[in-house]
C-alpha cells in the first residue's frame, strides 16, 4: 500500500517570494509526501528575484516556477488541498475562495523580504524568511498527520505558526 501523498497551497498577496519559497521548501523537505503549491490573491506576475537567487543559491531548482492566482486552484480540475497556509498578514484577512474538499488551513506569518531596497539587508532578509519556513515545514512534517483528529490538527498547526524565532 502506498503512503499519501498530502497537498498543499502557499498564499500569499503578490505570490513573487515567501509562497514560492514555501512551495519549493515544502516539495523538498516533505520528499514526496506532499506536493505543494503557490499563489496569491493578487499575483506580482513574475517570482521575485531575491526569491530565486536564495533558491538556487541553496541548490533548489527554480524550474517552472511562476507568480499565480489563487483562482487558478479554485477552478474545476484544480488539485483539491490537504493543507493551506498563508504567509503574509495581507493574505490571511482576505476573503479566500472556496476550497474543495475543506482542507485544514493556518496562518503562518513571515515577514515580507521582497521589498527592501539594500542588497544586503534584502538577502539577509530572504535568508530569514527562508530559515523560518523550513523550522516551521519540518515540524509540521515531524506531526504524525494520519493519527491526529482534525481539532487536533488545526491547534498543531497554530501552534507551529506562533513560535517565534
Amino acid at each position: 500500500m502506498s503512503e499519501k501523498q498530502y497537498t498543499v497551497l502557499i498564499l500569499c498577496t503578490g505570490n513573487s517570494a515567501r509562497s514560492i519559497l514555501g512551495e519549493v521548501l515544502f516539495n523538498t523537505l516533505g520528499k514526496g509526501k506532499f506536493k505543494a503549491y503557490s499563489a496569491g490573491s493578487k499575483p506580482a506576475g513574475k517570482v521575485n528575484p531575491g526569491a530565486l537567487q536564495w533558491l538556487r543559491e541553496h541548490g533548489c531548482s527554480t524550474e517552472g516556477l511562476r507568480s499565480k492566482s489563487w483562482d487558478e486552484f479554485a477552478a474545476p480540475g484544480a488539485p483539491e488541498f490537504d493543507f493551506i497556509f498563508t504567509v503574509c498578514d495581507n493574505a490571511a484577512g482576505e476573503t479566500c475562495p472556496l476550497w474543495l474538499g475543506h482542507p485544514a488551513t493556518t496562518h503562518w506569518g513571515i515577514p515580507d523580504p521582497a521589498h527592501i531596497e539594500d542588497d544586503e539587508e534584502r538577502h539577509a532578509a530572504f535568508e530569514k524568511a527562508a530559515d523560518q519556513l523550513t523550522r516551521r515545514i519540518q515540524m509540521f512534517l515531524a506531526l504524525p498527520i494520519e493519527k491526529l483528529d482534525k481539532i487536533t490538527l488545526k491547534e498543531k498547526l497554530a501552534e507551529i505558526g506562533r513560535i517565534k524565532d
